[in-house]
């Protein structure tokens, strides 16, 4: 009897299942001749006996980490590997196993895997609704990925429910959500997908838009520290109701609230105004809940096991940084991180059963000594990583943004848009001393190119330095945020992949100044004309609606003419019904509509 579960077990799965270290060594053994004597009874058990005395056995239907192994390892050990790929070798090459959807799983085999019980849980999660994002198997790579708010599912054998991997604690559950998003997504054709819930909104925020009309009638400078109480009983009403999105976007608005009262460098009011009309935009939005409002999912989630590769590092203030992790097809970031622990992280491959993740796709790590977690350096891990995450034709990857909802009404992740760039060859390095910005052109291995910028921050003097070293090192990877200027892609990178290694730019230490050519920043008069639309807009937001002097309101019409001049009517008559008519409810559409435009850009 030919077990088609184990020949379906590629190393990646079985890295899935154990670690690639045990893989690895369980190919040296086996090319060393360490190899199993094996049988395989008539039910379809395969028995391995190695030299050593060691016996294993793998019936079918048992998943790897729950067959029999006399050496007493708890999990997947090198000896069940041994077996699997032993097995493999003894079999001929079969014809191309035909793709398959975990779609194709009836709710009648989920009952049987998991329970009428445990199912009934994943259908009241499936009730409120969730997005999900999935991979389908291809001839070169059979699994199957869904991504969800708050773990990853991999059907790493066709048709099998025994060998499915996921990081949640939760497995089942998981699992059942994973197959309904595929089910969806197969009668949509599509690849990511809206599963279960309302068609639109349908919640009452009108509490959201009353405090938000008094906060922009009152502006920053006038507001009241008593209204921050009903801020904070609105956010903790909205996080009971697991609205995420808006819920976050009030913790911003407060941070920037506290900022502006302790006279710290955190206040913008660009920022300011951009976070109330986003709370505007979510409140009256129809569309997914999920995307719009956030998954009804529970803020954190804890982890069975995750495996991460750091991405590089932000730093944000003198002894914090942000590390950025791929997981799967998504990016993870762990915020406010200890700067030694950044530096430990930043460059790293992580093993970690002591994680959680937010809805947001927030890691949180615990490297204490007591905490089951372990770091390897990331060695070559950025040539495997996930298509997903990878760009290699610029020009698709600037097309991809340009097809993206607005900002302001898309799932609120952090690093949503942080990815691994692979480059072909650097050139045209120059430093603008005017703006303090290093750019490069990038070609990319298709013949595309994209332009990398990075700007001189104070909290990291030694960055622009270290990252000039590291392209001028023939780099084959950046990492990075990616947006798109006038149909250009865009990098501000974070690490940079050289033969010698992975370079941090904001953690370099003990860096040599680089001479740079002069370069110069070539001038754009039409998102000069936004962008001074919206520095007047944010400055009413600023003051408040209730406190605007008759010169800034002579400035709103002055910038309303400057965008139609340049051609952008509708804009330009959303900013001059504000300048005649200061309100609310005239505000908000025309600086969402000035935000939208600078996005577009």
């Amino acid at each position: 009897m030919t077990r088609p579960d184990l020949l379906a077990l590629t190393p990646d799965a079985l890295a899935a299942l154990a670690n690639r270290g045990l893989v690895k060594r369980a190919v040296k053994e086996l090319d060393a001749g360490v190899v199993p004597a094996l049988d395989t009874d008539p039910a379809g058990a395969v028995q391995g006996k190695f030299p050593d005395g060691t016996t294993t056995t793998l019936p079918p239907g048992i998943a790897l980490d729950a067959a029999h192994c006399s050496c007493g390892a708890a999990g997947v050990c090198r000896h069940r590997i041994a077996v699997v790929l032993a097995y493999q070798r003894t079999q001929e090459a079969s014809a191309p196993a035909e793709l398959w959807s975990p779609g194709a799983v009836t709710d009648a085999d989920l009952v049987a895997l998991m329970g009428e019980r445990t199912l009934r849980r994943a259908r009241r999660a499936h009730q409120a609704g969730y997005r999900a994002k999935l991979r389908r198997p291809s001839s070169q790579d059979q699994t199957a990925q869904a991504e969800l708010p708050t773990c990853t599912v991999t059907f790493l054998v066709p048709g099998d429910l025994s060998y499915v991997h996921t990081d949640a604690v939760n497995k089942d559950e998981a699992t059942a959500l994973a197959v309904w998003a595929f089910r969806e997504a197969d009668e949509q054709g599509t690849d990511t997908v809206d599963v279960g819930g309302s068609p639109t909104t349908a919640t009452d925020l009108t509490a959201v838009t009353d405090l938000l009309d008094q906060l922009l009638l009152d502006g920053a400078t006038n507001a009241s520290e008593v209204l921050d109480v009903a801020w904070q009983r609105l956010h903790r009403d909205l996080t009971t109701q697991r609205l995420h999105w808006p819920a976050a976007v009030i913790t911003d608005l407060l941070a920037q609230l506290a900022a502006y009262r302790g006279r710290s460098a955190d206040y913008e009011a660009e920022r300011f105004a951009a976070l109330l009309t986003e709370l505007h935009a979510r409140t009256t939005a129809t569309g997914p809940r999920a995307e719009i409002l956030g998954p009804d999912e529970p803020a954190e989630t804890p982890l069975k096991r995750v495996r991460l590769t750091a991405l590089g590092a932000r730093l944000r203030a003198e002894n914090t940084v942000d590390v950025y992790f791929a997981s799967g097809d998504v990016v993870l970031v762990q915020r406010d991180t200890p700067l030694r622990t950044g530096q430990r992280l930043a460059a790293s491959n992580v093993v970690s059963e002591s994680a959680t993740r937010s809805a947001s796709r927030a890691v949180t790590l615990k490297t204490s000594r007591v905490a089951k977690t372990s770091l390897t350096p990331v060695g070559t891990a950025w040539d495997h990583l996930p298509q997903a995450l990878v760009i290699e034709d610029y020009d698709a990857a600037a097309a991809h943004l340009a097809e993206l909802p607005p900002r302001q009404v898309r799932a609120r992740v952090e690093a949503e848009l942080v990815r691994a760039i692979r480059v072909a060859e650097v050139t045209d390095l120059a430093y603008d001393p005017a703006a303090q910005r290093l750019t490069a052109t990038l070609h990319g291995p298709t013949g595309t190119t994209c332009l990398l910028e990075a700007t001189h921050r104070a909290i990291a003097p030694q960055a622009l330095d270290a990252l000039t070293t590291a392209l001028r090192a023939n780099p084959t990877t950046i990492t990075g945020t990616v947006r798109r200027h006038r149909g250009t892609l865009v990098v501000d990178p974070l690490a940079v992949l050289t033969p010698t290694g992975v370079t941090v730019p904001d953690l370099a230490t003990d860096t040599t100044p680089q001479p740079l050519s002069p370069g110069t920043t070539a001038s754009d008069p039409l998102s000069a004309t936004v962008d001074s639309a919206l520095t007047v807009l944010a400055e009413a937001a600023h003051r408040g609606l209730d406190h605007l002097t008759d010169s800034l309101l002579a400035r709103v019409r002055e910038v309303g003419a400057h965008l139609h001049n340049a051609g952008l009517r509708t804009a330009a008559a959303h900013v001059t019904t504000f300048a005649d008519t200061p309100t609310a409810a005239t505000w908000l559409p025309a600086h969402l509509r000035l935000l939208v435009t600078a996005d577009a850009r």
